[in-house]
């Protein structure tokens, strides 16, 4: 690899991920004064010791953060060190050289290619594990009791046997107005139902208290009454008592079978997952989409210097994450497919960076 690159190239990669890594290092630095600053009475009430604030928390955090902004990091670097170079007019002698503009996007787009492999790792496996440690920090030490706001429930367990519960109690592991209907042949063979459900951890299972059950046959239908039967079944308490959060801690397989699992037992927050799943696929190719965006930019000489060329990117990055911001939203809330809803931003951004790139002097 170092025989195919020139020393033009060396040059601008050691440029690009250099100025990469330092305002990485410098955001960072900002981020985590400020977050502290904003959970310091929240480590004091809850008395955090130091150990888990570094360790458990803000060294988790740091990765956590780094991925959610690479892009982002990504656009801001490049704009900053090509101006630089337009500015001392590195770039006119370039293209006066005989280089062509297209040429000298080479090592840019190698570079981006080395930071987008390192995102999709990083986000399919290292960065869900970091945020498990930050999340079960965060339960602990920074976070109100979580409490399950959904109501009338729905879920396949199986094929064919489906649950329903108004409420779910979180304090006492209680469902509220349950019942379980059997299907075989699309025909419903049996209903079970109960004002109360509640599970046993220690054994597994759950009891039914005070339940009747229904059962189909073509002979007509009977009706058993019982005071508490203990069943297993499969579906278990944790499933209601996780925030929404909790997919972000699952790596690529685990985050896919997870969706397979929720979307066969009807559960709404389907639409929360793929999103996420989308994402980590997404944002490394938009790093692609930023980096061309900000050479076709920046490259040029101005009269305002690096201020006018970060001034420009700056307002590029916002209107990137509000576009980005509204179409997850829209995704989430159903308007549009979660893989348009996140990809959106990326298709629109990447026609403005052709754009920009044809409007270049090459």
């Amino acid at each position: 690899m170092a025989k195919l690159l020139t020393r033009l190239d060396r040059y601008i990669i050691k440029k690009f991920l250099g100025t990469f890594v330092f305002s990485i290092l410098i955001i960072i630095s900002i981020a985590i004064i400020f977050d502290f600053a904003e959970r310091l009475d929240d480590f004091l009430e809850r008395k955090a010791p130091i150990e888990k604030i570094l360790f458990d928390y803000y060294l988790n955090f740091i990765p956590y953060f780094v991925n959610l902004f690479t892009p982002l990091f990504v656009f801001i670097s490049v704009i900053f060190f090509t101006s630089k170079l337009a500015q001392r007019s590195e770039i006119i002698a370039m293209l006066s050289s005989g280089i062509n503009f297209s040429r000298i996007l080479y090592p840019y787009l190698l570079s981006a290619m080395v930071i987008a492999v390192f995102t999709w790792f990083s986000s399919n496996f290292f960065v869900p594990r970091a945020t498990k440690n930050k999340l079960a920090f965060e339960e602990v030490y920074i976070r109100n009791p979580f409490y399950n706001k959904d109501v009338h429930i729905h879920r396949q367990i199986e094929p064919g046997i489906y649950v329903y519960m108004e409420t779910f109690a979180v304090e006492n592991d209680m469902a509220y107005r349950f019942s379980m209907e059997k299907f075989e042949n699309k025909k419903l063979v049996s209903k079970l139902y109960t004002d109360y459900a509640q599970y046993d951890s220690t054994t597994d299972k759950w009891k039914f208290i005070n339940c009747f059950i229904r059962n189909f046959t073509d002979a007509g239908e009977n009706i058993q009454k019982f005071t508490m039967i203990d069943s297993s079944i499969n579906l278990k308490s944790e499933e209601f008592k996780r925030r929404t959060e909790f997919v972000e801690t699952m790596d690529f397989f685990r985050l896919n079978e997870y969706i397979e699992q929720k979307r066969m037992e009807g559960d709404e927050n389907v639409i929360h997952y793929e999103v996420v799943r989308y994402q980590r696929f997404i944002n490394p190719l938009s790093i692609f989409v930023l980096t061309l965006i900000g050479v076709s930019v920046s490259s040029r000489k101005k009269r305002g210097g690096i201020g006018a060329h970060l001034g420009l990117g700056l307002g590029l990055s916002f209107s990137y994450i509000v576009f980005m911001q509204i179409s997850t939203y829209m995704a989430i809330g159903g308007s549009l497919p979660p893989w348009l809803g996140v990809s959106l931003p990326t298709i629109a951004f990447s026609f403005i960076a052709v754009f920009l790139y044809i409007k270049v002097p090459k």
